[in-house]
């Protein structure tokens, strides 16, 4: 595996990798949180926090994360008219580090030949929409000594609860029209609704 170092003036140092290392996948288990970064030309950059115990380190270059449906549809768009992703991970306890995972992503909704075999590695939530598939093309880790330390209490149910309460058709009609982003972009939308594995619900 390639290392390479790059040190600024300051002292402080990031280290980029050409795949993920198991001291990188340990990291990235032990976040309950995770930042997603996509862009494409003339649009609006797009970051959106994730949580849920939905991210997983397929091989040292593939990873991929389960998505639910929301307010929006904006990395699907920019990932069909550009492809570029960055996750990012913060550890908020020690030792402090920054990892981010440049690469990149393809959408695969339910009907899509490579769904069964990624769908495979997840349990599945209520209202799951697609599964992002990404290649990781490098990693950066970085010091981290400016993020904070911050305690994880426990995953909010609200959007778990909100999909498992809706009706299937509904949420079926609501997703079906989500085919642009926020600066027109197309998308693809998904028109099946996902109830989740048994015990995904919250009480």
């Amino acid at each position: 595996m390639t290392k390479r170092r790059l040190t600024p003036k300051s002292g402080l140092m990031a280290d980029f990798f050409d795949a993920l290392n198991e001291r990188h996948v340990a990291m990235i288990a032990a976040q309950p949180v995770f930042f997603v970064a996509t862009a494409a030309e003339g649009a609006r950059i797009n970051l959106s926090p994730k949580g849920y115990d939905c991210l997983r380190v397929l091989s040292p270059t593939r990873v991929a994360w389960l998505d639910l449906g929301g307010s929006g549809n904006e990395t699907n768009a920019h990932l069909l008219a550009d492809g570029r992703i960055t996750l990012m991970f913060c550890n908020f306890q020690q030792p402090a580090l920054v990892l981010r995972i440049y690469g990149r992503g393809e959408p695969v909704v339910a009907w899509d030949r490579g769904w069964d075999e990624l769908a495979a590695h997840f349990t599945l939530l209520p209202g799951t929409r697609q599964i992002f598939d990404v290649a990781v093309d490098s990693v950066q880790t970085s010091c981290g000594w400016g993020v904070p330390f911050m305690a994880f209490e426990h995953e909010r149910p609200s959007l778990l609860k909100h999909h498992a309460r809706a009706d299937p058709v509904e949420w079926a009609g609501k997703h079906r029209t989500r085919r642009t982003s926020i600066d027109g972009l197309p998308a693809r939308a998904t028109a099946r609704y996902i109830a989740g594995d048994p015990g995904t619900v919250p009480d």
